[in-house]
This record gives C-alpha cells, structure tokens and sequence, in this order.
C-alpha cells in the first residue's frame, strides 16, 4: 500500500479546516494507508489523534525556521511502513481515483514518479465524510466551480522507497522551486515520469499566504525562494508536469510526445534571457558609444541600459 508524508501550517481557523479536510481523505483511501504528519505546529497532535495518523513532531530547519524538505523526505523513507510513499501537500483532498491510478502504474513500473494537476477551488467548511456520498458531491462542486491549474503548479508527488537519496539539497517548504527540482531529478535518474492530471482530481483548497510575513510576494520571491533556487542548480534542474515522460488517462500509460516542446519552450525562454543580458547589453553600450558625439550636440545624456531580470511591472 501507500505512506502519505506531509508537514501542516498551524492548525487555526480556516488552516485548520483544510488541513484536516485533507488528512482525512487521504485515510479513506483504503485501511491500510500510513498518513505521517511532521512537526510541532499547533494543533498538529490533537488533529493526529483524532484522525488516527502517525505524527513524527521533530523537523530540521533552517536558520530563519522554515521546514527542510530533505529531513522530510529522508526520514520518510527510513520509517515509512511501505515501499511507496507519496509526498503531499496538506491541502489537497484526494479521492478513489488517485488509488487507482497509482494501482495503474505500479502495474507498469517497478521505479516511477507520479505527478498532477491540481484544481483549486474555495472550500470553507468541513467536508461530511460520513455521508456515503461525499466524493460524488465533491466532484459536482469541482465540475461546476473549480479551476484546473498549470503544470507548473505540482503538489504531490509518488515514489518508491529511495528513488531520492542523497545528495539531496536542502530545500525549504513552503517555498518554490524544490517541487520542480524533484521533476528533474527523477527525469535525471532516468525514471518514468507520469502525468496523471487527466486520471486525477486533485483538489486544492484555496487559501491566503499569511503565514509568511510578506504574505504571497515572500513565498514566491523571497530570500528562501532565490536560495531553493540556487539550491536546485538553476534553471537547468527545474522540470514541470509538462515534462513528463508518460500520461495516465482513461487507466491507460501512453508516452507523453509533448514533453520534448516543454523542454525547448523553456531553453528558449531562458536562452532568450541569457542572450538579452550576455549579448545586447554591451551591443547596446557599443551603440551608445558611438552616438555620443551625436548625443552631446542635441544635449543628450547617455543613459545606463538595465536588462531585464524576471518579470519586471
């Protein structure tokens, strides 16, 4: 079966609400699940209890106190009960067809990684999982309200026991670019990728970014983010769900022959990048040069070129 390992925000109002929205759906997958939620937060050892999942309460951290991700998925593979383990986000409810679609690629491969897309949507309240209907209600809600993201937006993740071993860098969560980091690493190592968007309703509750100081600008383009960032190796080590090298659909693996326009899409996104700051930043300081002559006739002042880095307003 199947070793769920995540760590939680703490658990209060609305964060509270999701969380244990998420934790108890991965429980009703199937009797024999193992759910392991790491860390101290508050809250975290009463929701244990009472969904009846195993809480390991030490994490490692950085200096700012933020979770490493290679404690978790290290000490994961070490206490798991099964060989397969997936790593998750502790706001994404999941229902039957994620069991079957990693019964479909178990069957297939013996080493895998299997990724999705997920879908946000506003959840507020608990779910009625005791209601024998809940999934069905759940998927009209999805069908009618929900948005499916992109595939940059990754947030579980599929593996057998030691498909991630070290060296593995010491990543933050909460953060950016590890997630993309572990598409690459698996794509690296040589392992079939599996895109399952198309099997999968993974449901993401939509939630603010209040845990972080800066709110959404912090976790997205903070200091923590640039270091992941450098962590990963840069640009090069950073893969997408679009990049997979199989798709799941209709309990069917078929190769994924989009994925190499992925790639090219964003060599030529970051090749672009580098040839703007290598190659036209002193083309144009060259023609700035020549033109002064010119420009201290008209009474121009030369002005510094500054290229561009990101997405500049």
């Amino acid at each position: 079966m199947l070793t769920f390992f995540t760590t939680a925000k703490p658990f209060r109002g609305h964060q509270a609400i999701i969380q244990r929205n998420a934790l108890k759906s991965w429980t009703l997958l199937h009797p024999q699940v193992e759910v392991v939620l790491f860390g101290d937060e508050e809250g975290a050892r009463e929701t244990c209890r009472l969904l009846g999942i195993r809480h390991e309460m030490h994490v490692e951290r950085n200096a700012h106190g933020t979770k490493r991700l290679d404690y978790l998925f290290r000490k994961a593979q070490e206490i798991a009960h099964h060989d397969l383990l997936c790593y998750i986000n502790c706001d994404i409810i999941l229902m039957a067809d994620f069991s079957a679609a990693v019964d479909c690629v178990r069957a297939a491969h013996s080493q895998f990684l299997m990724v999705g897309r997920r879908w946000d949507i506003e959840i507020d309240e608990a779910l009625a999982f005791d209601n024998p209907d809940w999934e069905m209600q759940l998927r009209v809600f999805v069908k009618r309200e929900a948005k499916q993201r992109t595939a940059e937006w990754i947030d579980y993740f599929v593996f057998p026991r030691g498909l991630y071993r070290a060296p593995f860098p010491s990543f933050v969560v909460g953060r950016v670019f590890w997630d993309n980091w572990l598409v690459w690493k698996a794509l690296d190592a040589n392992y079939p990728v599996v895109d399952a968007s198309r099997a999968v309703a993974a449901i993401h509750q939509n939630h603010d970014y209040g845990y972080h100081p800066l709110g959404r600008a912090g976790v997205f383009h903070g200091v923590e983010s640039g270091r992941n960032y450098e962590l990963a190796g840069g640009w090069r080590h950073l893969r997408t769900i679009a990049d997979a090298t199989e798709v799941l659909r209709a309990g069917r693996l078929t190769p994924n022959r989009m994925r190499h326009l992925a790639t090219a899409k964003l060599y030529l996104r970051q090749g672009g990048r580098f040839l703007q700051h290598s190659l036209w930043e002193p083309v144009w300081f060259l023609i700035l040069g020549l033109m002064r002559p010119l420009r201290h006739r008209v009474g121009l002042r030369a002005r510094s070129a500054k290229p561009a880095l990101g997405n500049q307003p």
